[in-house]
């Protein structure tokens, strides 16, 4: 791949944030899942041979510090929007990933006409009319991430024998989603009477077999944003920007190229 990553380190709201940054055009802002990121995903290189990409990580997951004060997923989603005014950048486009797509849509929530298109995949944040958001707590920190792939050879691909850096990483991410999202554990009583003031067109991509995020969250998205499509991924789990990165890459950009 062409594409090269520069990571730099923003203060904002008193903490350090780490932020990769590759690719040139139109913003979009990449918000990750529950679980972290690895630095370098097909996903984000295929993003950036078309746009320019930011990348930060949560406050107080990856190589972002944590900020003790944080309380809620639109905490993060201020931070991120703070980010983007210090960047400089306008008319950005948001991709959300699982618990980054909750983050995502928070902020379009607190700023309905301000961001260009919004894709959320497998996203949480709205409570499941059928059935419920898996819990991470009663699990190990490895079958989680296990069970967001439909095919465990696509988790094998991406994260190959598991580190103890990575059980870490894991484990702090872990804290962190238990420290913003728990009660109720990962969804939001308001949001989904706030999303309807979104303008952004949206589009909503789900793995046909999310056995993290029930589809029925994905529907309830689509009926509560007033300008949604809803897409599914075959044989694909929770992690669909991993497991099938060329399908949503491509459904992705086509949505985001599109005027």
């Amino acid at each position: 791949m062409s594409v090269v990553w520069t990571d730099t380190v923003k203060e904002i709201a008193g903490i350090k944030l780490h932020v990769s940054r590759a690719g040139s055009g139109p913003t979009v802002l990449v918000l990750h899942h529950d679980i972290g990121t690895v630095d370098r995903l097909p996903f984000y290189d295929a993003l950036a041979e078309k746009f320019d990409v930011v990348i930060p990580h949560h406050p107080g997951w990856g190589k972002s510090q944590r900020a003790e004060w944080m309380r809620h997923p639109r905490d993060i989603a201020a931070v991120h929007a703070w980010l983007l005014a210090d960047l400089g950048v306008s008319n950005v486009s948001l991709v959300g990933l699982g618990f980054g797509g909750w983050i995502a849509a928070e902020m379009a929530s607190h700023a309905p006409e301000t961001y260009r298109k919004l894709v959320l995949v497998g996203a949480m944040g709205i409570k499941p009319p059928e059935g419920d958001i898996a819990d991470q707590a009663i699990v190990s920190y490895i079958v989680y991430p296990h069970a967001g792939f439909h095919d465990q050879a696509a988790f094998t691909a991406v994260y190959g024998d598991v580190t103890t850096d990575q059980l870490e990483a894991w484990d702090i991410a872990r804290e962190m989603s238990f420290r913003t999202a728990w009660k109720p554990y990962m969804y939001s009583q308001t949001l989904p009477h706030l999303l309807g003031g979104v303008r952004s067109p949206s589009l909503i991509l789900w793995g046909d077999d999310d056995q993290i995020v029930p589809l029925s969250a994905g529907h309830a998205y689509a009926r509560a944003l007033h300008d949604a499509t809803l897409t599914t991924i075959p044989a694909c789990g929770h992690f669909a920007e991993m497991e099938k990165p060329d399908a949503v890459a491509k459904l992705t950009i086509d949505f985001l190229s599109r005027n």
